[in-house]
């Protein structure tokens, strides 16, 4: 059967550590790319020291020990270049270009190379230089202003947005986008993605509410984060909680119905205080029974209301079973790549011992550049 091979045959250079890149190229080895981290020979990449997080996010790379910091390594490093199709890394601007390793330099190399930099703020601006991890990039982004109650602090959550939704997603789409010009054109592209310009371009709630009223609504009083009392989440007899999505009126009304409650239809449905009556009633029905009760009788119906698990139960959930997003890697739980494609198949793997793979990938390299010196 023929099938299509999705990244198979890229080759992607990566030398990014931590989470974001990291996150990216696992997206990319999945889809079949050949990964190949390039890692300091002293420790590698700092994420090793938690191996637990080193080995979700880097299955199914490989792992190539160079310092750049040296002329041989910095040699092997661009002899790796020509026969690249990606290169990623995570630094500050103007590191790689202090290393001899900047995208003017590898470019001259390879014409249809695409250099990914991923980083807080960017090549540009005023902020570019600066250090930062999530909770800044969403704080500039104005993300975190509107996430938490209406009554406390901004919450940074246990997702980090900027990390991986802003950065990292965002980084694979702005790779695949240029590989796909450079294929068809010969021509490659330096990709700039920052972390904090990806995250403000997920609020679109809040500038839909700019463009509206010149300004977006206090922290906990839209219409998704919590001003209407039918989307929330409410506390169940055992204090376990319940996700009620009821925002459609078809939705609701079958709610209702099923609470044997139709007279809630007639209560306020509106934002904050107008709404305070309905949600006092619907916190109290829903402290009557169960979650699992709530759930056996609501969430298979036109209700959007659905439990609320905990990360261990969301593993063990059936539904994540039988669409094949756990995998055991080592005998330990792991997530497989979100996307199911026809006539394709995705790969996985363990993730690479520091420097496992620099004899396969160098070998004889030194001689081949002399040769071409």
């Amino acid at each position: 059967m023929n099938c299509n091979p999705l990244l198979s045959g890229v080759r992607v250079l990566d030398l990014s550590r931590l989470l974001p890149g990291p996150f990216c190229t696992l997206y990319l080895a999945q889809m079949g790319a050949e990964v190949i981290k390039i890692e300091e020979p002293n420790g590698g990449d700092y994420a090793r020291l938690s191996p637990e997080l080193f080995n979700q996010i880097n299955r199914a790379k490989k792992s190539v020990t160079l310092d750049l910091r040296k002329a041989d390594d910095v040699r092997s490093f661009k002899h790796l270049v020509a026969s690249a199709d990606v290169v990623l890394e995570s630094f500050r601007p103007g590191v790689m270009e202090k290393l001899g390793c900047g995208y003017e330099e590898l470019r001259r190399i390879n014409s249809r190379l695409v250099y990914a930099a991923l980083t807080g703020y960017g090549q540009t601006g005023p902020y570019s230089h600066r250090p930062g991890h999530d909770i800044n990039y969403r704080g500039y982004a104005g993300e975190l202003d509107q996430t938490g109650s209406a009554s406390g602090p901004p919450a940074a959550g246990n997702f980090q947005v900027a990390d991986l939704a802003g950065g990292a997603l965002t980084c694979a789409i702005g790779i695949l986008g240029a590989l796909i010009g450079a294929r068809a054109s010969g021509i490659g592209s330096f990709v700039d993605v920052s972390m904090t310009d990806g995250t403000l371009a997920l609020q679109v709630l809040a500038l839909g509410a700019i463009r509206s009223m010149d300004c977006a609504h206090e922290r906990g009083s839209d219409m998704l984060s919590g001003a209407l009392p039918n989307y929330g989440a409410y506390p169940c007899a055992d204090g376990k909680y319940l996700a009620v999505g009821a925002l459609e009126p078809k939705f609701f009304s079958r709610l209702c119905q099923l609470l044997q409650r139709p007279d809630l239809l007639k209560k306020p449905q509106g934002f904050g205080a107008a709404g305070a009556e309905l949600r006092q009633e619907l916190g109290s029905l829903f402290k009557t029974r169960s979650r699992e009760e709530w759930e056996q009788l609501l969430a298979g119906e036109d209700t959007c209301v659905s439990a609320v698990l905990t990360p261990l139960e969301a593993l063990q959930d059936a539904h994540f079973k039988a669409r094949g997003m756990i995998v055991e890697e080592g005998g330990k739980p792991a997530f497989n790549l979100p996307i199911q494609f026809s006539n394709a198949f995705v790969r996985s793997g363990h993730s690479p011992r520091l420097g496992e793979h620099t004899a396969e990938i160098i070998g004889t390299l030194p001689e081949a550049l002399a040769e071409t010196a």
